[in-house]
């Protein structure tokens, strides 16, 4: 479903192949109440076209990509070959956890008794889908409900369907400190700079392990490589500062994405 009657051109929308005649093909359109639309045979694929059913088939599910709309017609023209993989297994991830939460929807109606409009209507004010509110639901563990002005029962109960059924993959990246001191009480400054390596950091989990003097690996786990990288690099940057400014040496290395 979409909050919106038409979809934009540039827009890539989740079709359903209704019929396939030799010069296009006709879909309805998933996300927008099954709206027609057409994709010309110069817009199937690349390169000349012999058959048609090579490409689609009735009942085929595809991602196109908005070449034009014109609601006064009723008209909406697509592209099947300006969509790549990417794209596409994207697209269609994105449809999926809709899909889901249009369904998390109705459990937060039907435990709260409100309609399902004024929730939906929320969540779409807020973030124009409705599978991000669930996910930032979890992720700031509940606070992110707030932002939707609702009632409190329905809070609660987008909070509780949220918790119950969002599963938020996390990420771990690796690095290693070189930290080296020649002072007399240089293993206590290695000691102050590894706990300067343990920021309390929002929905991040940093792990330090002693690999072998002068080398610490240090392990972050956070929602999303963005945030790992934030966090791995202040920790790395507080260590190595403790270190230098009381005459030492330390150095960072950034190992290869895992996790």
């Amino acid at each position: 479903m979409n909050e919106r009657e038409w979809p934009e051109e540039g827009e890539l929308v989740v079709c359903t192949v209704a019929d396939v005649k030799d010069f296009a093909a006709f879909v309805t359109l998933d996300e927008y109440n099954e709206r027609r639309g057409l994709i010309p045979i110069s817009e199937i694929a690349r390169g000349w076209i012999k058959y048609i059913r090579d490409f689609v088939r009735e009942g085929q599910k595809v991602v196109c990509k908005v070449l034009n709309v014109d609601p006064d017609r009723g008209h909406i023209d697509l592209s099947l070959k300006d969509v790549n993989e990417h794209q596409r297994r994207e697209k269609i991830h994105e449809w999926k956890n809709e899909q889901k939460a249009v369904k998390w929807i109705g459990f937060a109606s039907e435990a709260s008794g409100a309609d399902r409009k004024i929730i939906e209507e929320a969540i779409f004010r807020e973030y124009g889908q409705l599978y991000p509110a669930f996910e930032d639901i979890v992720t700031t563990g509940g606070e992110a409900a707030d932002k939707l002005n609702l009632d409190e029962t329905i809070k609660n109960a987008l909070i509780t369907v949220a918790n119950e059924n969002v599963k938020v993959s996390r990420v771990t990246i690796t690095g290693h400190l070189i930290l080296t001191s020649a002072r007399a009480d240089g293993v206590n400054v290695i000691r102050r700079a590894l706990r300067s390596a343990q920021p309390k950091v929002e929905n991040v989990d940093i792990d330090l392990i002693y690999v072998g003097a002068p080398k610490y690996r240090i392990k972050v786990t956070a929602p999303d490589y963005k945030e790992a990288e934030k966090a791995i690099e202040k920790a790395a940057s507080a260590a190595v500062g403790v270190v230098e400014r009381a005459g030492g040496s330390g150095k960072f290395i950034r190992k290869q994405k895992a996790g």
